[in-house]
């Protein structure tokens, strides 16, 4: 597909890879030759259908399916991973739940189900990659909102500040033959029922009045899986939103 890459000939395992931004970064992947491994829950026909668009074009693409929801599974999607595409190079954690809730409502069973699917999965899915032994790439997807207070999404919000703990820690434990680093959009995707005035409507909470693309966040990614000297470190692609300290909500 592409031209000479230094990533051609790896393998990527993508979570939530077959829609929004997890899709954007599996084509991104294929455009610099690397084979991809498709992760879905409940988006079969999404992710087949991407993984046929990306074979026509010459890149191998398989997919797997699992339920983040549950950490303890997460190890046996991994080894899914392995058995279709072999030995795992990058792992872009991906998916995530973004349910509305508030401190004072929400379930321990709603706080547990976040945790559960957007830290402790792919924490283990992170552990299962370092447990390869060899080198590699780990890129988390964080939020904006990690550095602020989302009060009506308590339950998200709690379980993203814990991935930032995580992300920081690995990078530390893996180190030196995995780098580990994380992205954090703020306003790209308006969220699933919303349309672009959401987007729109929220332009002035970030200092470039704005809101980004697709583009920004899979340039973002491909700049730390071709970066040798970096780890540790959050990209917020988010107009600067980061720095104002507000609460949402």
């Amino acid at each position: 597909m592409a031209g000479e890459s230094m990533l051609e000939g790896a393998a990527a395992l993508i979570t939530g890879g077959a829609k929004r931004l997890g899709a954007a970064c599996v084509r991104m992947l294929a455009e610099e030759g690397v084979n991809v491994c498709i992760h879905y829950n409940t988006s079969a026909s999404e992710a087949d259908a991407l993984a046929g668009e990306l074979r026509l074009e010459g890149v191998r693409a398989e997919t797997v399916q699992g339920n983040l929801a549950t950490p303890e599974d997460a190890g046996k999607l991994f080894d899914d991973a392995v058995a279709s595409i072999g030995p795992v190079d990058i792992l872009i954690n991906n998916a995530s739940i973004f349910d509305e809730s508030t401190l004072l409502e929400c379930s321990i069973e709603e706080i547990l189900t976040n945790l559960n699917t957007n830290a402790l999965a792919p924490f283990v899915l992170a552990r299962a990659f370092a447990g390869q032994g060899r080198p590699g790439h780990i890129i988390n997807f964080l939020d904006t909102r990690v550095m602020d207070y989302d009060r009506t999404h308590y339950a998200y919000h709690l379980s993203k500040r814990l991935f930032h703990t995580i992300t920081r820690t690995m990078a530390l434990e893996f180190a030196p033959s995995i780098q580990v680093n994380a992205v954090a959009p703020g306003l790209i995707l308006p969220p699933p029922g919303k349309d672009i005035r959401y987007l729109e409507e929220l332009a002035h909470t970030n200092p470039l009045n704005r809101f980004g693309k697709a583009d920004d966040i899979t340039e973002a990614v491909r700049f730390l899986l071709k970066t040798t000297f970096v780890t540790g470190q959050v990209l917020y692609v988010d107009g600067g939103r980061h720095m104002r300290g507000n609460v949402y909500g």
